[in-house]
């Protein structure tokens, strides 16, 4: 049977890779690399450096294939994208069918499969078509959390207290809830229309990459100026890839 690798690769450190990753990646006939169009090439070379790197078996082949962007008009969020995994579901469906009987390919995606990705889900989507038959398997990869982490020095959590893990749409809608909130694809900068100017702030953009940037401090200090830095980065790449943790309370605090 068809074999799937769907492999974690961190948030662009090459060195992020785990052996475990790397050895799914040598194992495969063919690797497929996602290619996002104008303004985000980098992040097609960061995979290619990846594969430059740690693919040492010969014969295996690159096959890059391009990503459909969302449609957004007339579409509520959950249809838009609902829409946007189907077209890309039928492109994983046209790559795993070129496998042979027996063959492997893997799937290389950003930080984890597991954290705000799609695509172990629009794997399933390919597996309930009758017309391909194949499994796959699940390589853990470092999160932008851990990374975001790390880069600040900070633990995730504070004692004895919970943490939430959002978006920047629900941090805008719901406000800031948890001692700790983690929140992702934040395209509006929902932190800085927090009313809570005493709440901390670790902000992280391009993690693991040459380009990372981080800021940290009290949120009304700082806010704005991560607003501009923020719009400035994304001005000079083209993309911009950002997490931040909004922290309110202390270790051992009631």
């Amino acid at each position: 049977m068809k074999h799937i690798h769907i492999i974690g690769i961190g948030t662009g450190n090459p060195e992020h890779l785990t052996i475990q990753a790397i050895n799914a990646m040598n194992s495969a006939e063919v690797i497929f690399l996602p290619v996002k169009g104008t303004g985000k090439e980098e992040l097609a070379e960061i995979r290619r450096d990846i594969c430059e790197r740690y693919v040492t078996r010969p014969g295996i082949r690159i096959s890059e294939f391009a990503v459909p962007q969302r449609q957004t008009a007339d579409r509520s969020y959950t249809q838009s994208v609902d829409a946007w995994h189907a077209e890309i579901a039928l492109i994983y469906k046209e790559l795993i069918s070129g496998l042979p009987d027996d063959g492997r390919g893997a799937f290389l995606v950003w930080g984890d499969p597991s954290l705000y990705d799609s695509t172990i889900r629009i794997i399933e989507r390919v597996r309930q078509d009758a017309g391909v038959d194949f499994d796959y398997s699940v390589i853990p990869g470092i999160t932008s959390i851990q990374a975001l982490a790390a880069s600040h020095k900070v633990p995730v959590n504070l004692v004895g207290k919970p943490i939430e893990i959002t978006t920047g749409r629900r941090l805008a809608r719901d406000g800031l809830q948890a001692a700790t909130t983690i929140v992702m694809l934040d395209g509006e900068q929902a932190f800085a229309k927090i009313d809570d100017p005493d709440a901390e702030i670790f902000w992280g953009a391009y993690l693991g990459t040459e380009d990372e940037i981080v800021r940290s401090g009290r949120l009304g200090d700082i806010a704005a100026d991560i607003v501009a830095l923020r719009a400035e980065a994304r001005q000079r790449h083209g993309w911009i890839m950002d997490i931040y943790l909004l922290r309110k309370g202390r270790d051992f605090a009631e």
